[in-house]
């Protein structure tokens, strides 16, 4: 990988990627403040379509990041635009947390506590206040923001984690109180727990652990409330969420019994590399030992099972005996962040050869040249798949800008 790959990392990203959603993605109609839950493939806006938390979160993790990594307040504008919808729209006042998603003019829809839509909640109010403290100094906008993401940390903690089994649960009904409708979305299993979940509040617990100190110096006491919490939930992942053979499971009973035996390639290469990422923020010898072996058999296993080897793209699934072999956008660029993770940690070639192999599928196949950003799925012959939207609810700036940033920040570039 040399100065012209890093090069054009940097360009997808500032020239591509960012540009695209801020041009996009706002809906700034008076009263309708937000971001259109469907963008399609024309880069038409649906104005009425449900607004999810996660959506909002993600654009606010994302521009917020920009504006740290860049140091420039200019990406501050998207940031604080989605922090003021996310408040304004999205907090339920009355219980606690978050909604799942609201109508353009903040009515709620589905009102439940899906633990995965809290979390990401937590994430990004957490990157945004370590921006706002160290771009504008502004410290009480900046604790403000970050009190709202230990709210729902606390939440989280209160009425979502298993202390009995381990890990967290999916959902809660609006009152934070039990309820039997758990799914994440249409294409997921109604279960206790999903490794989707428990995955996304490890991320989520990981950044507010790095970022805390930015904002709460003196908080050393919540941090390691932070921190254990962080722990176990590693050792959940590791001994519970893993299984023999690399893969992760998907969905489980509350007892971590594995309900289906789907294969996502994407979740387990992403998450090689967030558990490594969780366990060096922790910097826990013992944890990082349990853990680095584990990250480096998902990675193997991900790229001997998981990548095409003619194309070098990673393909989606495997489920029910057959293999989807649809090249997703978000599990190109978690790819990339595992792979280069993995070679980062042992050296070894083939790692970088993904890198750069993938980093081509993407530039020669999963960006719209014409439109702009990347397509939601591509098929092996490289032919977009037009059938899901150019983004919206569930596709964002989030995970190929997070691909670019991890690369350019491990690199130096």
């Amino acid at each position: 990988m040399d100065v012209n790959f890093f090069k054009s990392i940097r360009n997808e990203l500032t020239q591509n990627i960012l540009p695209y959603w801020e041009k996009y993605s706002r809906d700034t109609t008076k009263g309708k403040e937000g971001f259109f839950g469907i963008i399609g493939n024309d880069n038409s806006q649906n104005e009425k379509s449900p607004r999810a938390v996660v959506m909002t979160s993600r654009f606010l993790w994302s521009y917020s990041i920009a504006a740290r990594f860049f140091k420039d307040d200019r990406y501050l504008e998207m940031a604080d635009f989605a922090a003021d919808v996310i408040l304004n729209k999205f907090f339920d006042k009355t219980n606690g947390g978050v909604y799942w998603t609201v109508m353009p003019d903040g009515t709620p829809d589905v009102s439940k506590k899906q633990i995965y839509g809290e979390a990401f909640c937590c994430y990004g109010l957490s990157e945004y206040a370590a921006a706002i403290r160290e771009l504008r100094g502004d410290k009480n906008q900046a604790e403000l923001h970050m009190t709202k993401a230990l709210e729902l940390f606390d939440l989280m903690e209160k009425y979502a984690r298993d202390r009995k089994f381990g890990g967290y649960i999916e959902a809660c009904a609006v009152d934070w109180s039990e309820t039997d409708d758990m799914s994440l979305s249409a294409i997921d299993l109604n279960c206790a727990k999903s490794m989707n979940t428990n995955l996304h509040v490890m991320e989520a617990f990981t950044n507010l652990y790095r970022t805390l100190p930015v904002v709460f110096p003196e908080a050393a006491d919540k941090r390691n409330e932070i921190g254990t919490a962080l722990r176990e939930l590693i050792h959940t992942t590791n001994t519970k969420i893993l299984q023999n053979d690399g893969h992760l499971g998907m969905f489980f009973n509350m007892d971590w019994r594995r309900i289906e035996d789907e294969i996502s390639y994407g979740h387990d290469i992403e998450a090689s590399w967030l558990l490594w990422e969780a366990a060096c923020e922790l910097n826990d010898t013992e944890i990082k030992e349990e853990t680095r072996i584990t990250v480096l058999h998902m990675a193997e296993v991900a790229l001997n099972e998981g990548v095409d080897s003619e194309t070098g793209a990673m393909e989606n699934l495997y489920h029910n005996n057959k293999r989807d072999r649809t090249r997703i956008w978000w599990v190109q660029a978690e790819a990339i962040n595992g792979f280069y993770n993995a070679w980062e940690m042992t050296g070894e070639k083939r790692y970088s050869d993904a890198v750069e192999k993938i980093w081509n599928w993407i530039q020669n196949f999963q960006v719209d040249k014409t439109g702009g950003e990347w397509w939601w799925a591509v098929s092996p012959d490289g032919t977009p798949e037009l059938k899901n939207p150019k983004g919206g609810n569930w596709k964002t700036a989030y995970h190929n800008s997070r691909c670019c940033f991890e690369l350019l920040r491990r690199s130096g570039n």
